[in-house]
Order: C-alpha cells, then sequence, then structure tokens
C-alpha cells in the first residue's frame, strides 16, 4: 500500500487504494448560515444602523441656505444628491435673488448633527453652488399657503382669518380660499383652527428664510471650513466614488 498525499486549492486528497478522501482546509466554526444574525435597524440598503451610534445624536429641525448659479439642472442635481444619501428633507424652495444670475436654494432638513453637517459638505461640493450656510435659530423664516375651507358658516369663519391676517383670494357660497404669510408654527395652528369648519384642499410653498440684519445669509466658504471639507486649495473640490 503506498499513500499519495498532494494539495491542490484548499482540498487535500489522500490516495488510499482506490478511496478518495476529501479535507475541507478552512476555519472551525457554525457554517454560514447557522452563524447569529445582528440584531437592529437597518437603512434600505440593507445595511445594519448601530443603535449606540444613533442615539448619541437626536435629530434636530434647521435651515440650510444655498447660494446657486442660475441655470438649467441645478435643481436636478441638488435634489439627486438628497435623494442619493436618504437625507430627510422637510422642504425644498428655491428662487431667484437680486443677482440675475443667482438663485437661492432653502432647505429644511431634520438630521442629527453629523447628517447635517453631511448636507453642507455634499453641497458644496456640486458645481453650481456658490455657498451653503446653516442659518441661525433667529433667522427670518417664512411660508406662504393657500387653505380652502367650506363656508357654511361666513362669519366664523372670517373671524377665523381675521384672527391669522389671513386674506381672502377667492369666495364662493360652498367655500372660501384665504392666504396665510408666516412662521410655519403660525400657519399649521391656523391650519387646525379652520379644520372645525371643514378643510378641503392645502398648498404650501415651503419655507424661505434670511439671515437677520447685515450678515449675509449664504457666505462664500472661508478657508478653514473648504480644508475641513476636503477642498482643494482654490476651493474646488475633486470629485470621487465615495461623492456619488
Amino acid at each position: 500500500m503506498i499513500t499519495y498525499e498532494f494539495r491542490k486549492s484548499k482540498l487535500s486528497r489522500l490516495h488510499t487504494n482506490h478511496e478518495v478522501v476529501r479535507v475541507k482546509r478552512g476555519l472551525d466554526g457554525p457554517a454560514p448560515e447557522e452563524r447569529p444574525t445582528p440584531d437592529g435597524r437597518r437603512n434600505k440598503q440593507g445595511i445594519r444602523i448601530d443603535p449606540e451610534v444613533e442615539a448619541k445624536h437626536e435629530p434636530r429641525r434647521t435651515v440650510i441656505s444655498a447660494l446657486v448659479t442660475h441655470e438649467p439642472g441645478v435643481l436636478s442635481d441638488v435634489s439627486g444628491l438628497f435623494s442619493r444619501r436618504q437625507f430627510n428633507i422637510e422642504s425644498l424652495t428655491v428662487g431667484p435673488t437680486e443677482d440675475d444670475e443667482r438663485a437661492r436654494i432653502t432647505v429644511v432638513v431634520e438630521e442629527p448633527d453629523p447628517g447635517i453637517d453631511q448636507i453642507k459638505k455634499q453641497l458644496r461640493k456640486l458645481v453650481p453652488v456658490i455657498s451653503v450656510r446653516e442659518l441661525e435659530p433667529d433667522a427670518m423664516r417664512r411660508e406662504l399657503a393657500l387653505v380652502k375651507v367650506t363656508a357654511d358658516e361666513p362669519a366664523q369663519v372670517n373671524a377665523v382669518a381675521d384672527m391669522y391676517d389671513a386674506t381672502t383670494v377667492d369666495s364662493s357660497p360652498e367655500t372660501a380660499t384665504f392666504e396665510i404669510t408666516g412662521s410655519r408654527q403660525k400657519i399649521e395652528a391656523a391650519i387646525e383652527t379652520f379644520g372645525q369648519f371643514g378643510v378641503r384642499e392645502i398648498s404650501r410653498t415651503g419655507t424661505t428664510a434670511l439671515a437677520r440684519g447685515t450678515e449675509d445669509t449664504a457666505a462664500p466658504v472661508s478657508a478653514t471650513e473648504s480644508a475641513a471639507d476636503g477642498a482643494n486649495q482654490d476651493g474646488t473640490y475633486t470629485q470621487t466614488a465615495d461623492d456619488d
């Protein structure tokens, strides 16, 4: 009896007479399907979210203002960024500024601090974006809403409209439509009060905002901020695969 032993790949074959014995080379332990699966919440990509890391940062609502070049495709670039990164966006508004070549995008987000920092960082990497800034809590924030209400009790409906400085923009024997301008809290309170008569339709613009006083709403990024965000010396960014 002669025994031959040779190795190929990760298998060893022992030839004894006419018998072939396969010996697997690998780590000891249970098979993959028998191993325990980690518990915890997962995002839409199936990646597990570490509950300890998540618990350290409570989400907060804030307003981010971005000054961008007024050109076709800017809004698509910004909305595409939010879609890819799956940021929690409450509202997004865009409109012209005092400069015909620039537009202002105002975004209301509710994210933990790391998520808010990531939003600002990723916005600054977009080519059409000139500057980005998170506004202070005392910044001027306004929203416009159109509210269509059942007008079976016109006197009471008009009394509520006067309470919230609402302007009548349309009326008929069955309905009345009001324009309300103010803070988010004021508009939500007005809608709740109108609810006793029956709210038929609502259309809201989302929040727009400006910094108070002489302070710029979206000032150019400083050299320190650019370096922290990974910018080049000239303030531009080199996009990598991780940025997509």
